[in-house]
């Protein structure tokens, strides 16, 4: 069920049904010289739509742009400040708490959304209101290991397989060549991070082998990642709404 193609009378019959929205997060941001500036995006989009047609869940309209300021060196990134983008999602959990669905999931692309969304969560739980961030890729940790063993942190052979699963026709193959070959994330001096923008480790954006990105893997990975949300919404279902509010203070 999405939202927006739903008349005011239908959404009420939604919301009655739903018990739980989601709420699509990504970024716009560089992928190298190879995928799209909207992979992060079209995926986690990708995985909450396959969810609310499977399981009958309200699909919000989503938020392409995240906090992508490290990115901000390379053309055509977008960003909002962390701060930015928790006010947006809480405001967005708060109107849909007026109709009475209180029990949302954001459904994350991007690793530097996680801090401000699950601040934006924390702040929602007070006014009873049950926000969760759902980081598709923590869920699948042991299988990402497993079919990406060498380093693929960003636009490298996990998020190519990704793309070329959903969407082959942006992912320019004949640039795989173009990409950076670094397979570190950040530059540390005794564990403090001292490069703080991605242009000053990786000249093309990427980190990781494109080449060795592969379809069947990305399909797999996004049938994992949808089935993990799915199981999420039905523990969420099956909670109450004492299960999910703060605790007292301590004795």
């Amino acid at each position: 069920m999405e939202l927006t193609k739903l008349s005011s009378p239908e959404v009420k019959k939604a919301f009655d049904q739903a018990r739980v929205a989601l709420l699509p997060i990504g970024a716009i941001e560089q992928h190298g010289p190879h995928l799209p500036l909207g992979t992060d995006w079209f995926t986690c989009a990708h995985i909450a739509r396959e969810v609310s047609q499977r399981d009958g869940r309200l699909l919000l309209p989503g938020m392409p742009v995240g906090v992508s300021r490290e990115h901000r060196q390379f053309w055509g990134t977008l960003t909002f400040a962390p701060d930015q983008l928790r006010d947006q999602a809480a405001t967005v959990a708060r109107s849909l708490g007026t109709h009475g669905l209180r029990r949302i999931v954001f459904v994350n692309g991007h690793t530097t959304n996680c801090a401000p969304l699950e601040e934006a969560a924390r702040e929602l739980r007070e006014e009873e209101i049950y926000a969760f961030v759902f980081n598709w890729w923590q869920p699948l940790a042991v299988m990402l290991a497993d079919l990406f063993p060498q380093p693929t942190a960003h636009a490298g052979s996990l998020e190519t397989s990704i793309m070329l699963a959903l969407h082959p026709g942006l992912v320019h193959q004949d640039c795989f060549d173009e990409a950076s070959s670094a397979t570190k994330w950040g530059t540390y001096v005794e564990g403090v991070l001292v490069s703080l923008d991605v242009v000053e480790f990786t000249s093309e954006g990427n980190v990781g082998d494109p080449r060795l990105g592969d379809a069947e893997k990305g399909r797999a990975v996004l049938s994992a990642a949808v089935d993990a949300l799915g199981r999420f919404c039905e523990w969420l279902d099956d909670q109450s709404d004492s299960d999910l509010a703060p605790r007292a203070h301590v004795a």
